[in-house]
């Protein structure tokens, strides 16, 4: 399939109730509201085919762009590549769930991820702390270092309600990500997330979230999920 024919297919897919979703959510035009299970067909006749995904995460569409994700070659692209790709992705539902994504299952995660950390910037550092709660969901505990996600996790204890908004969100799920999928530090987690309490997100246009990660955390304890790790990060 060539990018033409994606994109045929896509626009032929939006719902206006999705495409309104969308754009309450941050995105802009050009968006078809395609919803991403409805993706999942055209994504198994292309399997992986990152020239298909650039073509299409450069037209700026976002429903095109969510599918670059999906049918996107990790392990074929650059730092710069991946540079490229977060300073195109203009809202979160992009930098969180594209680029922080399909980052998560590249060999140099998490050496981009910690450059987008430090970058100050709100949109990059917001995908580096997501691309490690992606990376902690699925990989063994022993692909980590127990002393840098400590540092870490100290690091969002001294600095997350100061943080830009979006980034907030993401530092929150960090801590509640340590404590449910790595094991060794469940607990230093646990008490960080007491010592920070609730966090407020302000949000264009919406009310304001308060964040609770000691909250989310005891709600995964009670359901036993302590360790949990997935299987896949991309659908």
């Amino acid at each position: 399939m060539n990018s033409q024919t994606v994109m045929q297919e896509l626009e032929a897919l939006g719902k206006e109730r999705s495409k309104k979703m969308y754009l309450s959510n941050g995105a802009h035009e050009p968006v078809f509201g395609v919803a991403t299970g409805a993706m999942k067909p055209i994504a198994k006749k292309i399997k992986k085919d990152q020239e298909l995904a650039e073509e299409l995460y450069a037209t700026g569409n976002y429903d095109a762009m969510y599918f670059a994700g999906i049918i996107a070659d990790p392990k074929a692209m650059t730092e710069k590549d991946f540079d490229r790709w977060i300073d195109g992705a203009y809202f979160y539902m992009l930098s969180d769930y594209v680029v922080a994504v399909t980052l998560a299952e590249a060999d140099i995660a998490q050496e981009v991820a910690d450059k987008w950390i430090a970058s100050g910037e709100e949109l990059k550092m917001s995908a580096g702390w997501s691309c490690y709660c992606w990376l902690l969901g699925n990989r063994k505990d022993e692909e980590f270092s127990e002393t840098k996600l400590a540092g870490m996790l100290e690091k969002v204890k001294e600095t997350i309600h100061s943080a830009p908004e979006r980034t907030k969100s993401s530092m929150n799920n960090f801590v509640t990500t340590v404590a449910v999928s790595y094991v060794p530090l469940h607990e230093r987690a646990l008490e960080t997330a007491k010592e920070i309490g609730p966090v407020e997100m302000k949000r264009d246009n919406k009310p304001n979230s308060i964040l609770k990660a000691a909250d989310d955390i005891q709600k995964q304890v009670e359901k036993g999920r302590i360790g949990f790790k997935r299987k896949y990060v991309r659908c």
